[in-house]
């Protein structure tokens, strides 16, 4: 990347600077990035180095549900999957988290007291992101007062899209604030309507330049979501971002990762791309709901020889 650590520190005085500096971002070859995320998708993990990836993507998952008719007891189920996603096999790790809207935070909470499994909520109006900022920061206020660790905003797609980035900018900053010291923050771009590659580099850096902790592809709501190319692509971004300001920042791919073949692609590209400070839930998750079942199936194929089938891990 040709910036500099000066270049940063004066990217959002204006936003003419902003501008300037989002658009002198260097574009994106769509063929060589789409050629290399390919590339390393056929990669082979074999044995034991598949079963460490399994759980450590098992460890990496946000286990979601962002239902209209999410109910206490169903949150309740959620929070007791992540802490034991196999109660026959107390070896499993836990989840990274549960994700939740931030009405059931409270409920969430008190399901995981105890473990390593943290509470993330959606918030500033999820998943459209179509409400005044006032309503947004009320969102993220209440999530975090319920005991939140963890909120997944999503930005104005509609401001970004106008070439309002100062605007984007100014939201991601004061979430940020409102998350206070015991929050961490991820931002949704909603990769699949940034419409373009160079969109989700330049979204990308706004995101990391304005406090981002976490840079996450999309809400799972759109019809294309996390893909190894964009993740590349904002893999790629972390990296040179690290580079130039020490500061690491974290990625989480959402929406469409269903299989554990699919979630391994995924953890090559990390480890090739960014290497191994990144292979730890800290900095590395998956969106999902659905890929957790899979994983643990393929990890009791694994310790028995014997592929047992959906109807022998919990409903969701």
């Amino acid at each position: 990347m040709p910036t500099t650590a000066h270049t940063l520190t004066d990217a959002a005085a204006s936003d003419s600077t902003l501008r300037r500096f989002l658009h002198g971002l260097p574009g994106v070859d769509a063929v060589g990035l789409e050629a290399r995320a390919a590339s390393l998708g056929t990669r082979s993990i074999k044995t034991t180095a598949k079963a460490y990836a399994i759980d450590l993507a098992i460890s990496m998952v946000d286990l979601t549900t962002l239902e209209g008719a999410d109910t206490p007891g169903k949150v309740r189920a959620l929070g007791a999957k992540a802490v034991h996603p196999d109660p026959t096999d107390r070896t499993a790790p836990a989840t990274a988290a549960v994700c939740v809207y931030p009405d059931m935070v409270a409920t969430a909470k008190q399901a995981v007291a105890g473990s390593t499994v943290k509470v993330a909520s959606v918030a500033t109006a999820f998943p459209a992101g179509r409400a005044p900022l006032s309503v947004k920061l009320a969102d993220v206020r209440e999530a975090v007062a319920a005991g939140a660790d963890e909120i997944d905003m999503v930005i104005d797609r509609g401001a970004f899209l106008a070439g309002q980035y100062m605007k984007v900018y100014d939201e991601i900053v004061a979430v940020k604030e409102a998350c206070g010291t015991s929050a961490r923050l991820k931002v949704i771009f909603e990769t699949g309507e940034l419409s373009t590659y160079d969109n989700i580099r330049r979204a990308s850096w706004l995101g990391m330049l304005a406090g981002a902790d976490f840079i996450k592809t999309s809400t799972g709501k759109v019809a294309v979501n996390a893909t190894p190319a964009n993740t590349l692509l904002m893999l790629e971004a972390v990296r040179d971002f690290r580079a130039q300001t020490g500061i690491q920042v974290g990625v989480k791919p959402a929406g469409g990762i269903r299989t554990s073949k699919d979630a391994i692609k995924f953890l090559v590209l990390v480890n090739e791309t960014v290497g191994e400070d990144w292979l730890d839930n800290h900095w590395f998750r998956f969106g999902a709901s659905s890929l957790l079942n899979d994983l643990l199936m393929q990890r009791q194929k694994l310790a028995t020889g014997r592929y047992s089938g959906p109807d022998y891990v919990t409903v969701d």
